[in-house]
């Protein structure tokens, strides 16, 4: 029997299939043979010596790809590209003579590449904004529910609970935008040769300069772009990769700060992620609900973030028109990176879908604070009956240090309101102090930011990709 060997964790645990397939060998070496029908399809329309019956001919076998061959092929000539163009080649016999003319490995390598990730920002993008119509939804429902604000992680004025995930929702706004303007810039690399001068192009085109535009314009169009990059050396910037990585990492790190905020909400027991019934939260404390899909998220965000420099340092450092010092750590660092945000995603998703809110929770929380906040409105209340405000100001602090005390040091419960209402200066009474304690009067604009926030910032995204919104949220492996 044999022993199972090194699997990457994010195939085999995070990553959806759909993300998957879109970096696997299948999808790759498939994508290689469109692009080889397009340059052979331009060329022929441009007047060179290959025929309709080649092109056919290659068409056919655009996805029944000879893996065996292709691994002996690499073997036998340490070139994955000339491995594959002679698997073709094989299936293609009439074809074989012109697969390939005039292009250089960087051809089908880079123009995939392109492709591929441009399809993985798709993915993401809808995927972000299914997220957003999550997070909507449970803003719409919580938007008027007052709940502790927190500077320093130290309680400071209400807000709501509507409201907080707005600040969610608008990190993640600025992701789609940053990820479709990604998805808008990238340009194919096109036909551009061994130092990106077209030479073997002009050659074939005997000098024809505009045949050598035309060809590109063609493939690119045939390959559903609307231009290549206008110039290159062997392959494309290699800046491209960076500035798409770092958008996923913009993904990465608001997925990271929404993440550790319901990891405090969970430690305070005001919100929850969703626990299934069966979940174990410890193997060695039965009662807890750890907050596991949250951890998992920061886990992976961290290594997304720490990924993006990887093609930052590959761009600082290609020679002229071309080294190969960028092959071996893109093969690794842009698929895992679209898989890694792809997973958070995927969390993202299951998350919000089920936020378990504990109101009574919030209220108690509030209510421990509240006479604190409540201290400036009930010092205004006094000067209107005749008080002086700068006495008041100096009574109110001297009675908060006191209630303070008797919360850290001695245990007790917030007294400050007992205080004020022993303290003749304020002429106030325990009933007349409660009115005071409604936490409505303290979260200011928080329903109406919601609502418009809403409706001129959500809403409009929400409608310009009513597609995204028909798909299903990936099942979670683990």
């Amino acid at each position: 029997m044999n022993k199972p060997i090194y699997e990457s964790p994010l195939s085999s645990r995070y990553a959806s299939d759909e993300m998957q397939y879109l970096f696997s060998p299948d999808k790759k070496f498939s994508t290689w043979r469109k692009l080889w029908v397009a340059l052979a399809r331009a060329e022929m329309e441009l007047g060179l010596p290959v025929t309709q019956e080649q092109i056919d001919e290659m068409q056919a076998h655009l996805t029944d790809i000879d893996y065996e061959l292709a691994a002996k092929k690499e073997q036998e000539l340490r070139h994955d590209v000339m491995a594959h163009i002679h698997t073709f080649g094989a299936q293609c016999p009439k074809a074989m003579p012109i697969i390939h003319l005039g292009a250089t490995s960087c051809y089908v390598g880079d123009n995939t590449d392109i492709i591929l990730m441009r399809e993985g920002l798709a993915l993401i993008r809808d995927k972000l904004v299914r997220t957003l119509d999550h997070l909507a939804q449970f803003a719409r429902r919580y938007r008027a529910l007052p709940t502790l604000g927190f500077t320093h992680f130290q309680a400071a004025q209400l807000v709501t609970v509507g409201k907080r995930a707005t600040l969610w929702m608008y990190d993640l706004l600025l992701d789609l935008e940053e990820v479709e303007q990604r998805m808008a810039k990238l340009q194919l690399l096109g036909c551009k040769g061994t130092t990106g001068t077209q030479a073997s192009f002009l050659e074939l085109f005997e000098g024809d300069h505009e045949k050598c535009r035309q060809l590109e314009a063609r493939i690119a169009r045939e390959m559903g772009f609307e231009g290549v990059v206008p110039v290159s050396g062997q392959t494309y910037s290699r800046k491209v990769d960076a500035a798409v990585l770092s958008a996923l990492s913009g993904i990465a790190q608001s997925a990271s700060k929404f993440a550790t905020d319901l990891r405090l909400l969970c430690h305070l027991k005001e919100v929850e992620e969703p626990f299934e019934s069966k979940q174990i939260g410890s193997s060695a404390m039965p009662y807890k609900r750890n907050p596991m899909r949250c951890e998992r998220i920061c886990a992976l965000a961290r290594y997304v973030m720490a990924d993006a420099a990887n093609p930052a340092f590959t761009a600082a450092t290609q020679w002229f028109e071309r080294t190969l010092d960028d092959s071996a750590n893109k093969r690794i660092s842009v698929p895992e990176a679209f898989l890694a945000v792809d997973a958070i995603l995927n969390l993202y998703l299951n998350v919000t879908a089920g936020l378990v809110v504990h109101e009574r929770v919030i209220q108690r929380h509030i209510l421990e604070e509240l006479p604190f906040m409540a201290s400036e409105n009930i010092m205004m209340d006094a000067v209107k009956r005749g008080g002086n405000r700068q006495e008041l100001h100096e009574r109110i602090r001297v009675h908060a240090l006191e209630a303070g005390r008797n919360v850290k040091e001695l245990g007790g419960n917030n007294n400050l309101l007992e205080l004020i209402a022993g303290d003749p200066l304020f002429g106030m009474g325990q009933e007349e102090l409660a009115a005071h304690m409604d936490p409505t009067l303290y979260i200011g604009r928080c329903p109406e930011q919601v609502d418009e926030f809403l409706r001129d910032w959500v809403q409009p995204v929400l409608d310009a990709h009513k597609d995204a919104l028909t798909g299903a949220d990936t099942q979670l492996k683990v």
